[in-house]
C-alpha cells in the first residue's frame, strides 16, 4: 500500500496548480481503477494537509457516489445484479443506518459501491440520496487524510482500541425502527404446493 501511495503522490505532485483537481478526478475514477478510497484520502492529507485533503476528499467521494447512482438508475438490470449480490452478503436484515454506513465505509476492505447501494437502498429520491452520501463521507475522508500519515505507525494496541469503539459505534448507531412490507412479511416459497389432505 505504501508504495501505491507513492505513486499516487508522484503523479499529483506534477499536477501543479491543477492538483486539485485531478485528485477529485481520481476520486471519481478510483471504482473503475480499483484503487481503495482510504488510499486516495491519505494521499490527499499528505500534499493537501488534513483541512483541503478532506475538503478535496469529501467533494471526490461524493461526486463519485452520484455518478454511482447515475449509473445504476440509467442501468436497472445493473442495479438489480447489485441488490441480488447486497442479498448475499447482507442478507434480509433491518436496514443500517447512515451512522452504521458511515462506520462501515472506515473500514478498507468493505467494496465501497456496496455501501453506496445501503445508501441508496435507505433514501428517496436524488437529493436525498446526495445528502446522506455527503454526511457518510466526512468520517471517511476527515479520518484518512488527518491520521492517513501515521496509520501505518499504529500499534496493536490501539488497532484493537478503535475497532472495539466501531464496534460500540456501530451497535448504538444501528436503526431503531424497521418498516417491513406486506408482500416481503408474507412472502411465499417459489415452486411450493399446498399439501392435499388425505
Amino acid at each position: 500500500m505504501q508504495h501505491e501511495l507513492a505513486e499516487i503522490l508522484n503523479i499529483l505532485k506534477f499536477a501543479g496548480i491543477f492538483a486539485p483537481v485531478f485528485f477529485i478526478l481520481l476520486h471519481m475514477m478510483r471504482q473503475f481503477l480499483f484503487l481503495p478510497v482510504g488510499l486516495i484520502c491519505m494521499a490527499g492529507g499528505v500534499l493537501f494537509g488534513s483541512v483541503y485533503g478532506t475538503l478535496y476528499s469529501i467533494i471526490g467521494i461524493t461526486l463519485s457516489s452520484l455518478l454511482f447512482y447515475g449509473l445504476l438508475k440509467r442501468m436497472p438490470n445493473s442495479l438489480n445484479r447489485f441488490m441480488k449480490i447486497k442479498r448475499k452478503i447482507v442478507g434480509k436484515r433491518m436496514p443500517f443506518s447512515i451512522g452504521q454506513i458511515a462506520i462501515l465505509k472506515l473500514i478498507p476492505f468493505i467494496h465501497f459501491s456496496l455501501l453506496s447501494l445501503l445508501v441508496l437502498e435507505i433514501t428517496k429520491g436524488f437529493k436525498e440520496y446526495t445528502k446522506a452520501s455527503v454526511v457518510s463521507n466526512v468520517p471517511l475522508a476527515f479520518m484518512y487524510s488527518t491520521f492517513g500519515h501515521y496509520i501505518f505507525h499504529l500499534s496493536v494496541v490501539w488497532g484493537i482500541g478503535i475497532a472495539a469503539m466501531m464496534l460500540v459505534l456501530f451497535h448504538l448507531l444501528r436503526t431503531k425502527e424497521w418498516i417491513v412490507k406486506w408482500e416481503d412479511f408474507f412472502e411465499k416459497e417459489k415452486g411450493k404446493t399446498p399439501a392435499k389432505s388425505a
